[in-house]
């Protein structure tokens, strides 16, 4: 990885620490408590020893040391678990902090950022790099910390008694953390390309799991699972390396820290034995100064040996952030910066719903123009139907009037530029039906009743039996054991396309809404569930505004306006009648469309255009 890279990564994770709150100050402190505790305890052993060994003194003088002695042990013990605790709920923290960042940074975005990547690369942001953040901040970091405070501590308690051994531990303590940065090197390197292979895994996995029956059909399930297994084998590949660096690191460090206590033994040994006479200050070397600093010795280079075993969650953690800081840095563009909610856009959104566009161009999360300019109005209680062939930028359109896609030009609500209404307020005035229908793992009681929760409102079991009654799928529900309380599993799993269709449209209705947003609400079903569908929107929509998005051009004779987009521009816009009288892309279109004879006659006989205000039927 490119080291301005790393540093940039390395300084964003720090930034983050905030959300860990006192835990991790916490971490710390017990941390040296600890460290200071076990100097106290070098210092009670070496005293017992060497009164009882050298001075011969009775061991009922160093009652009271065996009784601290005692109690350092149990101190230690509730130090270190407080320690461990305060590290845990720092890192707790701060996972639940960055995955709320993420997932408000997502609903934010919206669905058009959303679909750029595969779901299953989503779900592994969201749980598994998150999750990576961990270690960082609860082990890393504070062991950084302790790493330089614990050696200076017993370093200013050894210097005092025996300057040599302070030299030898002052001069080998950079050789762990040198050979540490050494080894993991490439460690960072490799975890970012072991979340990249698993990020296309996930992603890979996931789709071939939605697109099963397809892979099936086309008989080429064999040919995908070789492609699972070399994406799985490459994945594996990676997080060996990453293992072997982890090994490698720790191996290393064990050598070097095992070199240099053998150093401090081998001098205070030939110091016991007459052979070196230096590092004291006027007496020799007595069996406390010994003891004192060889119990101390692997004390010193522990925390330098455990940030060396953590520095792996750092290379984690770095390999982790490059995906959530380049999510969460992502800026919303200022089409899609909302205004706070003021008295006179709630009063303005009161009023029937009226559209304006002028010059309007739509654009993708990447800049890419989808849609534009163009112009077109719908006043209150107008039903318009956009119309195009594929690609066409019709989609698009919805999007931006939902507040998905950024725009330029001029789109406003009721006067009110879109830009400057607060979404969550404009969305509430809304119902949507689309053409796959999602509904959310649970009850059906539940999913009905989000409808109703959008507008703050609760739903008594009456009410939602009446409105899956208009949705005309009572029948089926009140048929299941469970009644309203059937469950619905993911992915609509045990419903069909028309009665997840028809359950979805129950939620809309809870809605009570000013204006109905529709893509192709009835393309994926069979002729008597479309037409189920379509008498409830008939009904629910004879006071209220509809913008939909269609292909089937039969059921455009209601419409009190058509728009027919084409390239992204508007080519054409009237009347059914008009649009069907008139050569251009609209005629193309019922030319190509094989339609049945009775639509013909309908086309033939119409002589007028709708009123604008002339209650229609459904969209």
């Amino acid at each position: 990885m490119d080291k301005s890279v790393e540093k940039t990564l390395t300084h964003w994770l720090k930034q983050q620490k905030s959300a860990c709150g006192h835990y991790l100050n916490l971490a710390i402190l017990f941390g040296i408590l600890t460290g200071i505790s076990l100097m106290c305890q070098a210092w009670l052993i070496a005293t017992i020893l060497q009164g009882i060994i050298i001075d011969q003194l009775p061991k009922a003088a160093f009652s009271e040391h065996f009784w601290l002695l005692l109690l350092l042990t149990f101190l230690r013990g509730a130090l270190a678990f407080a320690r461990e605790r305060s590290s845990f709920k720092a890192g707790t923290q701060l996972r639940l902090q960055i995955r709320a960042a993420v997932m408000d940074k997502l609903a934010a975005l919206g669905p058009a950022f959303i679909k750029g990547k595969p779901a299953g690369s989503w779900a592994s942001i969201v749980l598994e790099q998150v999750e990576d953040l961990h270690d960082f901040y609860a082990r890393y970091l504070p062991q950084m910390v302790l790493a330089g405070f614990i050696p200076l501590i017993i370093l200013m308690a050894v210097f005092p008694i025996n300057w040599a051994a302070g030299v030898i531990l002052l001069a080998t303590a950079p050789l762990i953390p040198l050979f540490m940065i050494l080894v993991g090197m490439g460690a960072a390197d490799a975890n970012r390309k072991n979340f990249g292979a698993l990020a296309r895994l996930s992603g890979h996995f996931m789709d071939r799991l939605k697109g099963l029956s397809t892979l099936k059909l086309f008989n080429q399930g064999a040919k995908e699972a070789k492609a699972i297994a070399a994406a799985s084998e490459d994945f594996r590949e990676r997080t060996m390396s990453v293992l072997r660096m982890a090994f490698l690191s720790s191996a290393v460090l064990e050598f070097f820290a095992a070199v240099s206590i053998a150093v401090l033994a081998v001098y205070f040994g030939f110091s016991y034995l007459g052979h070196l006479d230096f590092g004291h200050y006027g007496s020799s070397i007595s069996l406390f100064t010994g003891l004192f600093i060889l119990i101390l010795a692997p004390e010193f280079y522990q925390p330098l040996r455990d940030m060396g075993t953590h520095y792996h969650a750092k290379a984690q953690a770095i390999g982790a952030a490059e995906e959530l800081m380049a999510l969460l840095n992502t800026d919303l563009d200022t089409h899609l910066k909302h205004g706070a909610v003021e008295h006179s856009d709630a009063a303005a959104l009161a009023a029937p719903i009226s559209i304006e566009a002028d010059n309007l161009t739509v654009f993708s999360v990447d800049g890419t123009q989808l849609l534009g300019p163009i112009s077109f109005t719908l006043t209150p209680g107008q039903h318009i139907a956009v119309v195009g062939p594929s690609g066409a930028g019709k989609t698009s359109l919805l999007s931006a009037l939902l507040g998905f896609l950024p725009y330029q030009g001029q789109l406003k609500i009721n006067g009110v530029e879109l830009s400057q209404l607060p979404l969550p307020l404009w969305r509430k005035q809304l119902a949507w039906l689309g053409q796959e229908p999602q509904l959310f793992c649970g009850t059906v009681r539940e999913n009905v009743a989000l409808g109703a929760l959008a507008q703050g409102q609760a739903l008594t079991d009456d009410a939602i039996k009446a409105l899956l009654v208009k949705a005309q799928v009572w029948d089926f529900v009140d048929s299941q054991p469970l009644g309203l309380n059937h469950p619905i599993q993911e992915q609509t799993l045990g419903l069909s396309v028309g009665q997840a269709q028809r359950i979805a449209l129950a939620r809309a209705l809870a809605q009570q809404a000013q204006f109905y947003v529709l893509d192709e609400p009835t393309a994926s079903l069979d002729s008597l569930s479309e037409q189920a569908v379509q008498a409830t929107l008939t009904d629910a929509m004879q006071h209220t505004g509809c913008l939909m998005v269609t292909h089937r051009l039969d059921s455009l004779t209601t419409m009190h306006k058509v728009l027919v987009l084409d390239k992204g521009l508007l080519v054409q816009q009237g009347s059914f009648a008009q649009l069907a009288a008139t050569d251009g892309v609209f005629k193309q279109m019922l030319h190509e469309l094989t339609v049945e004879p009775n639509v013909a006659e309908v086309v033939g006989g119409m002589t007028q255009t709708l009123p604008a205000n002339a209650p229609k039927g459904a969209c």
